[in-house]
């Protein structure tokens, strides 16, 4: 019996549920979406259509602006902002917080369409929004202490990349109009407009002063990184971009944080705990490795080869990679699948090519995971979705040896000592994070402070975090003030004058320890 679309999670039921949450996001037809700018939902610019990487099938289009509709919402977005820093922090406060009330009875729906948008399955669409507004609602708890007599800056301006709109984008715009900004943002261009636009509009009608365009980036980003209207810039994306502007921003004195890409590398030596490890490999695949902080190189202890090939291809065999709204009738559960698609087909030829060069210039694949077409609709589109796969002795001719695939790809590197392991583990100069596996924590410990990340776990994992816990990252990986808690306070505030925002900046680079 073939597989059929959830009714539950059926995009145009979906669609109809946004409709009836927030009708002014739509054109008054009802066939388009409109950008939030001046206050109001306005503006179709010029629709481009979106295709889920589900099945190909087409979600709506993105109203993309051009650069004079960016400039008149940045300089709208900015004349707000003073009246909302005059506010009382508790009136800000009780805003935030009916955001918070208002989105969360929509977080099932979010989780849904984070499933067609981007290709989350269902439990990894709606851990994005938890996380989200479990995090502001930590900000709101604590703010006046990590607050204090700390000003806001004016207008912050964010530009993130696609793979989580709400945990990354949201938390952070939510948060900064709770330190007394006021927000722009832009929708990714890849995907993630339908869901942002539905939060967006929720918060718009608790009054925060929060704007949200689609649009070129060509076209855009002048407006919204380099306008003086634009007191502080955030952006989360790849190291190409990132680094390009990092050179701009360099020059002035504005305010900013930038996350990029970097390879992020766990290092196995003299180690024994191959049960723990195939549980962080298996976790390690999380969203298809589509993550900032994902685990995509492995630097092996040479003698310990044979049982890691054992315990990843036990491991990541287990795996199932599929088309996450199908069931095999209604009512039943959605699939538990590992992953489902990468964010589009052009993505999927990417890794593809990566792969193959990686083995035409001498690395040896040693595992290539297979798609199951029983977890597909007969003849859906596929050219979005790619199994696992994996190669060992990467030559540094291969461009992977240098580049994060974002995409379900591991390479491994086998060395002999310990100054090849560390040096193999900071080959992109900075990364976010790293792992180190040994039997020997003490040894594990001292060499984690010669890694180039900004987090390393000790026979774990680490992740991105919030919160409490500051992040960022060393070397090419981040450019900025560091964020995190108070961090993330302070650096969209201005404070006492001469008071330093902790980060990585061109006159002074702030290590981890230092913090």
């Amino acid at each position: 019996m073939p597989k059929i679309i959830s009714p539950q999670v059926e995009f145009s039921g979906l669609l109809a549920q946004v409709r009836q949450a927030t009708p002014e996001i739509f054109t008054a037809d009802g066939s388009g979406f409109l950008n939030l700018l001046e206050g109001r939902w306005q503006e179709p610019g010029t629709p481009r259509p979106a295709r889920s990487a589900v099945d190909g099938s087409e979600l709506g289009a993105l109203p993309m602006l051009g650069h004079n509709e960016a400039l008149r919402a940045v300089r709208a977005a900015k004349a707000e902002a003073p009246a909302w820093a005059a506010l009382g922090l508790d009136e800000r406060r009780a805003r935030v917080q009916a955001s918070i009330d208002h989105i969360r009875p929509h977080m099932p729906l979010i989780g849904k369409l984070l499933m067609w948008e981007i290709g989350k399955t269902y439990k990894l669409g709606l851990s994005d929004i938890e996380r989200a507004l479990e995090g502001v609602q930590w900000y709101v708890d604590n703010i006046e202490s990590l607050l204090g007599q700390r000003r806001p800056l004016g207008l912050i301006s964010n530009i993130a990349s696609w793979n989580y709109p709400m945990s990354v984008l949201l938390h952070a715009v939510l948060t900064q109009a709770l330190c007394g900004n006021a927000v722009i943002a832009k929708t990714p261009s890849e995907g993630g407009f339908i869901s942002l636009s539905l939060t967006f509009a929720l918060a718009r009608r608790c009054g925060l002063p929060i704007t949200l365009v689609s649009g070129p980036g060509a076209a855009l980003s002048d407006v919204l990184v380099q306008d003086p209207a634009v007191d502080c810039f955030s952006f989360v994306g790849g190291r190409f971009t990132g680094r390009a502007l990092a050179d701009e921003l360099a020059r002035g004195t504005k305010r900013y944080m930038l996350e990029m890409e970097g390879v992020n590398s766990y290092g196995i030596w003299d180690y024994s705990q191959w049960d723990r490890l195939a549980e962080q490999l298996q976790k390690s695949y999380d969203y298809g490795k589509q993550r900032c902080t994902a685990y995509v190189r492995f630097v092996v202890e040479r003698r310990l080869f044979p049982q890691f090939l054992e315990t990843y291809t036990k491991a990541i065999s287990g795996l199932k990679v599929g088309n996450p709204t199908l069931v095999d009738q209604p009512g039943d559960a959605l699939p538990n699948l590992a992953f489902g698609p990468v964010i589009n087909a052009r993505q999927a030829q990417t890794l593809d090519r990566l792969f193959d060069n990686a083995s035409q210039t001498g690395a040896v694949p040693f595992f290539e995971g297979k798609l199951d077409d029983h977890l597909f609709l007969p003849g859906q589109d596929m050219s979005a979705y790619r199994a696992p796969r994996a190669l060992v002795s990467l030559p540094r001719q291969s461009e992977l040896y240098f580049r994060e695939p974002f995409g379900p790809i591991d390479s491994v590197v086998l060395v002999d000592r310990v100054e090849e392991l560390v040096g193999e583990m900071n080959i992109s100069n900075g990364a976010l994070v790293a792992a180190l596996g040994s039997d020997d924590e003490k040894w594990a410990t001292r060499t984690a402070k010669e890694l180039r990340a900004f987090k390393v776990g000790i026979n774990q994992l680490r992740s991105r975090g919030d919160r409490e816990e500051v992040f960022g990252g060393l070397g090419e990986s981040w450019k900025g003030a560091f964020v995190g808690g108070r961090l993330l306070v302070e650096a969209v505030t201005e404070g006492p004058a001469g008071q330093p925002v902790l980060g990585n900046y061109p006159e002074a680079v702030l290590l981890p320890e230092s913090v």
